[in-house]
């Protein structure tokens, strides 16, 4: 479940293993640059940790960042 912390919409995905999360976060990556919109992100073995905002909105939550998080879920 995505939660709000600092202004950001934030998720932690946990998988199996590295190869798995780093999959994961190839899908992601695609997404994204198809919406013009790119998540801040971490990666830690088989955790990925991801933070959404609108930069050019102030660094607050936006309607892109809702649609980006709906995109993530669906993977």
């Amino acid at each position: 479940m995505w939660y709000e912390e600092d202004n950001k919409l934030v998720k932690i995905f946990t998988f199996k293993n590295f190869t798995e999360a780093f999959g994961f976060m190839t899908k992601v990556a695609i997404v994204a640059e198809k919406m013009e919109h790119h998540p801040e992100w971490s990666n830690v073995y088989n955790k990925v940790t991801i933070q959404l905002c609108t930069h050019d909105a102030g660094s607050t939550i936006t309607d892109k960042d809702k649609a980006l998080a709906d995109a993530i879920d669906q993977l």
